[in-house]
């Protein structure tokens, strides 16, 4: 049996394309989506031009943001997909810039303590979908989408991430995951790939 209006989270790197993923799967579902506050984000200029200095600044911003969003996603009647997790913000984002020493352990503790009395109040996604690229393509998709504040992106950060996203990912046993290889798929010509990805997506609620 379909599970009953489900819970889709999208994971997955800067870059890697979650937003127009899920703006297509949300819309060939019927789906309600929720997206990452990015551009309209007060911090992120200044995080990337000194990560030391608004690192914890960035991640307290965004753990309230996806927070208010899962309220909201509780409250609809109707299947919802949100493009990046509450989890990837201390599992991947938080835990990285503590462990570059941009996040002193007073706040990476803090930080993680919030966290785990937040997400004791959320229902879990039932499906993480993980979009998957190497740092090349990556790169290949920032520079593409040409965004200012993404240029100073150290190439070196992006492959810490992903290495921290496969960990992770590997590592989930209270949620069922789903891995796409993005590297050579385009979500506009690849119809028959997407036709295919959206069967399994609903063949994994079932």
């Amino acid at each position: 049996m379909k599970t009953s209006n489900p819970f889709i989270g999208i994971a997955g790197n800067i870059g890697v394309g979650k937003t127009t993923f899920t703006d297509i799967v949300a819309e060939r579902n019927g789906w309600h989506p929720f997206y990452e506050s990015v551009m309209d984000n007060p911090y992120l200029s200044d995080f990337y031009g000194d990560m030391k200095r608004w690192s914890f600044n960035l991640q307290i911003y965004f753990l309230h943001h996806r927070f208010r969003n899962h309220v909201k996603m509780s409250k609809l009647s109707k299947g919802v997909i949100q493009d990046r997790t509450i989890y990837e913000d201390v599992e991947i984002f938080a835990k990285n810039l503590h462990a570059m020493g941009n996040m002193d352990d007073r706040d990476w503790e803090n930080y993680r303590n919030l966290f785990k009395v937040m997400i004791s109040f959320l229902r879990k996604p039932d499906l993480i979908i993980y979009l998957k690229a190497s740092t090349d393509t990556l790169l290949t998709r920032i520079k593409k989408r040409n965004r200012s504040y993404e240029k100073t992106i150290d190439p070196e950060y992006l492959h810490t991430l992903n290495v921290s996203y496969d960990k992770w990912i590997a590592n989930i046993k209270d949620m069922p995951v789903l891995t796409l290889d993005t590297n050579n798929f385009n979500i506009f010509k690849d119809q028959e790939t997407l036709q295919l990805i959206i069967k399994d997506i609903n063949n994994k609620l079932s």
